[in-house]
């Protein structure tokens, strides 16, 4: 069985075009990403998540 992630990949696709590395993923996949890049993702998911937590329902 497959482990999947936490973020759904329409979020890390969201979230690639965001910081202007998409156009890697698509050429390459995930794995043609640099270690940067991905760390700058796992930040800005972070980012967002903490911004939902905050907002009032």
């Amino acid at each position: 069985m497959a482990k999947r992630g936490i973020m759904s990949d329409q979020l890390k696709e969201e979230i690639a075009k965001d910081l202007g590395f998409y156009d890697v993923v698509k050429t390459e996949g995930w794995g043609g990403i640099k270690s940067r890049d991905a760390g700058n993702m796992v930040k800005r998911a972070i980012e967002m998540a903490e911004q939902q937590m905050k907002s009032p329902k």
